[in-house]
C-alpha cells in the first residue's frame, strides 16, 4: 500500500522488470504480430513496458504498446 501511495506521488522506479523477453513468430502459424519488436522488459509494479539492449545489458526507451494505444476497452466485442 505504501509503494502504491510513493507511485501516485512519485512516479514508479521500474526497479523490479521481468527477465527480457523476445517475441517469436513461427513461420506458418497465423497469429496476431507481436506489438514489440525486439526484446523488451516489463516493470513488475506498473506494467510499463521499455526496450531491452542484449549487448549493453540496459533498459531503453519506454514502448507505446498495442494495448496503451487503443485507449479504452470500447471496440472489443463479445463473440456469442
Amino acid at each position: 500500500m505504501l509503494n502504491a501511495l510513493l507511485n501516485a506521488l512519485f512516479g514508479c522506479t521500474h526497479e523490479r522488470t521481468t527477465f527480457p523477453l523476445t517475441p517469436v513468430v513461427k513461420i506458418g502459424v497465423a497469429t496476431p504480430r507481436p506489438a514489440i519488436k525486439g526484446t523488451y522488459v516489463v516493470c513488475l509494479d506498473c506494467g510499463q513496458e521499455f526496450r531491452y539492449d542484449w549487448n549493453e545489458m540496459l533498459i531503453g526507451e519506454p514502448v507505446l504498446s498495442r494495448r496503451r494505444s487503443e485507449g479504452t476497452n470500447a471496440n472489443l466485442t463479445c463473440p456469442l
